[in-house]
């Protein structure tokens, strides 16, 4: 691919997903296009094994832009980068086609594994801010990944997954459009637990009342049978 083509796609991409970009020209201020451009540079030097010298480009790029991509990663077309001021991408992740990371993303690996040991991320797949993925498995493609979250295991297409560690919440295999950034409105399972156990809560209180009350009564009752005999 040509830079100028390259150039222009990412352009596209980035006006696409980030409603903030008023001109064209305003993407060769966003660090996502310096890291990514830099990336494909490194990249193409760690393939042939000029291995410091690719390295040394990422790190430049990291301190530069805050977005540290390993040039052993493998990353497809259209991805996008908000912000990306704490993006972590590990040496042996792999990345699809039109991938949109917010902040603080990491695709990391867990430490204890040789080889693989970074997820792999399907094609349209969204990871808000300060999402962790870490480990070898795959994210299915469509899905999304709620801000916060810490994926430790496989996620199926078309998924959404909320909470720490996060839980799988399915969209009925709807696929998601790559224009969809939506990543505030997300399912919710433990906001969903609390209010069904406050309400499981609120009837045992009720049964409870009930309980009471009909003892209170059955006292009152004793009560009037003595004095009644008494008396």
């Amino acid at each position: 691919m040509g830079l100028i083509k390259y150039i222009k796609e990412e352009m596209q991409i980035i006006k696409e997903r980030d409603p903030a970009i008023k001109t064209s020209f305003e993407v060769f201020l966003y660090p996502s296009f310096k890291a990514i451009i830099n990336y494909r540079i490194a990249h193409k030097l760690y393939k042939k094994k000029r291995y410091f010298l690719a390295r040394w480009i990422s790190q430049r790029t990291a301190r530069k832009t805050g977005i540290e991509i390993h040039p052993g990663a493998t990353i497809g077309k259209g991805l996008f980068i908000d912000h990306g001021i704490g993006v972590v991408i590990g040496e042996t992740a792999i990345i699809g086609d039109n991938v949109t990371l917010y902040q603080g993303v990491t695709l990391g690996g867990t430490g204890k594994e040789k080889g693989k040991r970074h997820p792999t991320i399907g094609n349209n797949v969204m990871i808000s801010a300060g999402a962790k993925v870490l480990g070898s498995f795959t994210i299915g493609e469509n899905s999304k990944i709620g801000a916060g979250s810490v994926v430790l295991s496989e996620v199926p297409p078309n998924s959404t997954v909320v909470g720490v560690p996060g839980r799988i919440v399915k969209r009925d295999n709807v696929k998601i459009p790559r224009e969809d950034l939506d990543h505030i409105h997300l399912p919710d399972p433990y906001k969903n637990d609390v209010i069904k156990l406050r309400s499981e809560n609120d009837c045992l209180r009720d049964e409870l009342k009930k309980l009471y009350d009909t003892i209170d009564t059955l006292k009152k009752e004793i009560e009037d049978i003595k004095k009644a005999a008494t008396g």
